[in-house]
């Protein structure tokens, strides 16, 4: 592939978003028009997992191609090494400019980790300081409660509005930089919202879009006498036995949620039609993603941290119809297959870069190959668990498994709202067996766990110093060069007004270019 038809990337990342709010994959109460015109036009990979369910595992899953125990990004506050090669890097060593607006949850003091240009700080913290401790069962005072589902409604303003209006104003103009900069570099653009992150809470205007009454709620909710004990950890991480949660709260919460779905859907179709006015759309590749799903009240839980359908499985779709003919893939998929992916996209060894990873390419799945792949996994090492816990799906079965925990097996395809545990049952003994030998031939999890204790107690040490005197500033600070931007005398006036401009063609009614 030539440097001239190599396409523009386009990676929209929302955050927490389930696959059971998406119109493409059934729910037809969302509206969320962007993203259902990404998927009928796009591969959606109607079973497509996180590598971690939560934010910052999840992400350098995705960005390495590695798990959590590979990356040793066990949980919010752990330090991601540099010495990790990325997509990002993969695609500069392509010949690709790599830029990222908005979330990433990158912590330690890099926080660019091969992108080229970030446009916008984080929303999270890039310390320690929210370092789980399996060492106790006391609750995190830094975790968060109800209060999300609680206070869930209509809001004016928040801190998540404050950070996605930045990203997607960061965003739309980078764009814009990009394509009037004459740089002839392909793009590789992560553009990373936090909605419909909680806290639920989403401005009237798209409060407004959805009818209250028609706003699903859960299949089924708390049930004391079949709950496992993850459950009732993570319950009691997020402090659920302090409030009494009524079925309105629920609903309004759920409410919420998919206003902010609508909210993110708003910005996506902004930059996709960005991309139109100036006639890059048809050489750009669109991914949409999220880091983790939401469990919104399904079983009694919320948030993620589980292996449950609803907190593990993502949305992922892979738009570019003159590229990769739109249908859908049933084949399980890993966001960390996105590695080698992007580097066969740009045109490079897609199977040469997903060598010695976790992940592997989904270019033949993309091109409409056969494909006999059946197995996924994950892991969840962090708050809310007492050891490491595992996925393990093979076909349509998945194992969850803890050595501290009972297992839990469930058929997908009989059994999608995973209500029935099969690991107690005898017609299911053999495959069970040979499931935990496939978790005990790919992991030593005993290592994993010991690790995992090592890595929290240094960083509690490392984490309290830094908080006495001057602590070091990870946090990313965007630059921002007042200096050379708008109007100044480094440039000709016509001059710069005619490189600013765009299109720049003068005297002419056009507003978009020829494609």
């Amino acid at each position: 592939m030539t440097a001239s038809n190599r396409p523009d990337i386009l990676i929209v990342m929302a955050d927490q978003l389930t696959t059971a709010a998406m119109p493409f994959h059934g729910n037809e109460v969302t509206q969320a028009p962007a993203m259902a015109s990404l998927a009928e036009n796009g591969v959606v990979f109607d079973n497509a997992y996180t590598a971690s369910p939560l934010c910052t595992p999840a992400r350098g899953a995705l960005m390495t191609g590695l798990l959590p125990s590979n990356t040793h990004c066990y949980d919010n506050a752990a330090g991601f090494s540099s010495e990790v090669p990325t997509f990002a890097h993969h695609l500069r060593n392509e010949g690709y400019r790599t830029v990222l607006s908005g979330k990433m949850h990158f912590c330690g003091p890099d926080q660019l980790h091969g992108f080229e240009e970030r446009l916008t700080t984080d929303i999270y913290p890039a310390d320690y300081n929210w370092t789980p401790d399996w060492d106790t069962t006391e609750r995190p005072h830094w975790y968060h409660d109800m209060s999300s589902v609680t206070d869930a409604g209509v809001t004016v303003r928040t801190n998540q509005l404050d950070f996605d209006d930045e990203v997607a104003f960061a965003a739309e103009r980078g764009l814009f930089e990009h394509i009037r900069s004459g740089d002839e570099r392909p793009l590789c653009f992560v553009v990373s919202f936090t909605h419909p992150h909680d806290p639920y809470a989403t401005p009237q205007e798209y409060w407004d879009r959805y009818d209250h009454a028609d706003v699903p709620m859960p299949s089924y909710g708390y049930d004391a006498s079949s709950t496992h004990p993850h459950d009732e950890r993570l319950r009691a991480v997020c402090a659920m036995e302090d409030v009494e949660i009524t079925d309105e709260m629920v609903r309004t919460a759920r409410h919420a949620y998919l206003g902010s779905v609508s909210y993110v859907d708003d910005k996506i179709q902004r930059l996709l039609e960005i991309l139109r006015q100036t006639g890059r759309l048809d050489n750009t590749v669109v991914i949409l993603t999220s880091d983790h799903g939401d469990m919104q009240g399904e079983r009694g839980l919320w948030y993620k941290m589980s292996f449950y359908e609803g907190s593990t499985r993502v949305p992922l779709v892979v738009s570019a119809p003159g590229r990769f003919a739109p249908s859908r893939v049933a084949s399980p998929v890993s966001t960390m297959d996105l590695l080698p992916t992007l580097v066969g996209i740009a045109g490079g060894d897609d199977q040469a870069a997903a060598e010695g990873l976790d992940g592997e390419s989904l270019m033949p799945l993309l091109r409409g190959e056969h494909d006999d792949r059946e197995v996924v996994v994950a892991q969840y090492l962090a708050e809310g668990a007492i050891a490491p816990i595992v996925m393990y799906r093979r076909g349509s079965w998945k194992l969850i498994h803890s050595p501290v925990d009972p297992d839990q097996l469930f058929d997908l395809a009989s059994d999608p709202l995973e209500r029935d545990n099969r690991a107690d049952d005898p017609a299911c003994a053999d495959l069970l067996a040979e499931l935990r030998a496939a978790v005990a031939e790919r992991w030593d999890l005993e290592r994993i766990d010991r690790e995992v204790h090592e890595s929290q107690r240094r960083r509690r040490v490392v984490g309290e110093a830094n908080t006495r005197g001057t602590a070091p500033l990870w946090d990313w600070a965007p630059p921002y060069d007042a200096a050379h931007r708008y109007i100044r005398n480094h440039t000709d006036l016509g001059d710069l007004e005619a490189m600013a401009r765009y299109p720049s063609v003068r005297g002419t009614s056009e507003a978009t270019p020829e494609p």
